[in-house]
């Protein structure tokens, strides 16, 4: 699998999820949508979108899609995700990937 292309693909498909509003992404809560992508290179993707409560206070919305191309791939899919509060912000998630390929924890205003 190239993963650069499958991230991209996954980020590209996500757009439309990021589009929408809270209202919107609130109906999602709980579902998952399952689709497949065939990109120009000919490979093809399996994506999977699902919407979950990211606090216990049942405020905020991650919304986090995978990528995988159906080998081995399939049991570590590539992650991208985000947060959408109700006032229709973006939250940082409280992990970030770092330039050095370590997670580190971020620090969180809100």
């Amino acid at each position: 699998m190239n993963n650069k292309e499958a991230r991209q693909a996954l980020v590209e498909h996500l757009e439309q999820y990021r589009g929408r509003s809270y209202a919107e992404l609130l109906t999602l809560v709980d579902t998952s949508d399952d689709s497949e992508l065939v990109v120009p290179s000919g490979t093809t993707y399996q994506i999977r979108v699902q919407a979950f409560w990211d606090d216990r206070s049942h405020q905020n919305i991650r919304v986090r899609g995978t990528i995988d191309d159906g080998g081995w791939r399939a049991f570590v899919p590539l992650v991208e995700d985000f947060i959408r509060a109700p006032s229709g912000a973006f939250v940082e998630s409280r992990w970030e990937w770092m330039p050095n390929k370590r997670l580190k924890l971020a620090a969180l205003s809100c």
